[in-house]
């Protein structure tokens, strides 16, 4: 390995993770290697002399400081149940990381920790929560202010297959979790929590036509960093899979609770479903699916009324085959990454995009990274009355 590049580790090759390591493995100023718990997911890799592959189980803390401890900087790729765990872990032995998963638990708990070691740790680096906390925080600073932020976001299928009419992009705990975890918005400066899946509405996009949004809860960081007194986040959907949540939810079909059967086994309800929904929801080869983002901000610019509308329409590529999510998340935390490993961003402690896009500068790079693989975000700009 040469001296002047920077080795870089991705933790989960996953459809999102396999797509990262690809992008950065083509940079000629980056070492990177894959770790992954899975053979096959290893095996991809194998015919890349630009790939470095090592198997490890990530839910081991020990197996995780036994493979960042060459690297400059972790990549963090694993299911949201595992991931504050593994920031905790790279945090404590003292490596740089940039993570995508969505896990529960507050980021911000290990703010201190991450002040303590020096370490940089760039946090929800996806799509949604991603890019959309990174407009908003460069909107704050271009602003006078920003009256109100909404969010709609979704990846589904382009063939609409009964009965869900969806496949998921990601893990699908990840994306029950979306349905079950309760909401957190804000309502005329007022923090609010809800049910997730409520105050649904139908909205038309060009080329897909009507999509249902529901509330979900990933404003997350912007509810502790930003004083917007409006925001919401809605997830997108075909019309009618939401209602078809919502009966599994109420029903106890995503419980996490142990139940005991008839027979003495006792399973969590949402394993099992999960299990099942996995191969429902599972793509197959060659099946083309597409990542859907609207972001709408109002507030006053140069003393007068202003909507700002950022659009993102993404398809799988038809050239390599790599899905829409993986493209709009995995390239979205690429970007952060080469933030740092070029020396572009350097805070020490835990920082969501919306603190990255604050920098005129970073949040150029980003949106240059992203359009120069073909992942475009159109600007709209109306005067309101």
């Amino acid at each position: 390995m040469s001296e002047d590049k920077k080795r870089v580790v991705v933790l989960g090759g996953g459809r999102v993770g396999a797509a990262m390591v690809r992008d950065l493995a083509a940079d000629a100023d980056l070492d990177i290697t894959l770790v992954d718990a899975s053979d096959s997911v290893l095996e991809a890799f194998t015919d890349s002399s630009d790939v470095a592959c090592e198997k490890a189980d990530l839910s081991r803390a020990d197996e995780i400081h036994r493979v960042i401890e060459s690297q400059d900087l972790v990549i963090g790729a694993v299911p949201g149940p595992m991931g504050f765990a593994t920031v905790r872990t790279v945090i404590e032995a003292g490596k740089d990381i940039v993570d995508i998963s969505f896990f529960e638990q507050d980021a911000f708990e290990l703010d201190d920790m991450a002040r303590q070691k020096g370490v940089v740790a760039l946090v929800d680096c996806g799509v949604a929560p991603g890019a959309s906390n990174l407009i908003l925080g460069r909107m704050l600073e271009q602003l006078d202010a920003v009256d109100s932020f909404a969010c709609y976001v979704g990846g589904l299928p382009v063939a609409r297959d009964w009965p869900f009419e969806y496949k998921a992009p990601f893990s699908p705990i990840d994306v029950i979790a979306e349905y079950t975890r309760p909401v957190r918005l804000r309502e005329h400066g007022r923090d609010v929590v809800r049910p997730a899946l409520g105050r649904s509405e139908m909205l038309s996009f060009d080329g897909i036509g009507t999509l249902e949004a529901f509330e979900t809860d990933g404003l997350r960081s912007l509810m502790r960093l930003t004083e917007v007194p409006n925001m919401i986040e809605k997830t997108l959907r075909f019309p009618g899979h939401r209602e078809k949540m919502e009966i599994l939810r109420e029903t106890g079909f995503f419980g996490e609770e142990p139940l005991t059967l008839r027979n003495g086994t006792t399973v969590r309800p949402l394993d099992v479903t999960a299990q099942l929904l996995f191969d429902q929801w599972r793509a197959e080869p060659g099946e083309e699916e597409f990542t859907v983002l609207r972001v709408i901000l109002e507030g006053r610019e140069n003393d007068q009324p202003v909507r700002h509308t950022f659009d993102l329409y993404d398809r799988t590529d038809p050239a390599t085959g790599t899905s829409s999510m993986a493209r709009t998340t995995g390239y979205t935390c690429t970007a952060m990454a080469r933030l740092v490993t070029g020396g572009h961003f350097n805070e020490v402690g835990i920082s969501p995009p919306e603190v990255v896009g604050r920098d005129q500068a970073c949040y150029d790079r980003i949106m240059a990274d992203l359009e120069a693989r073909g992942v475009v975000y159109r600007h709209k700009v109306e005067a309101l009355s």
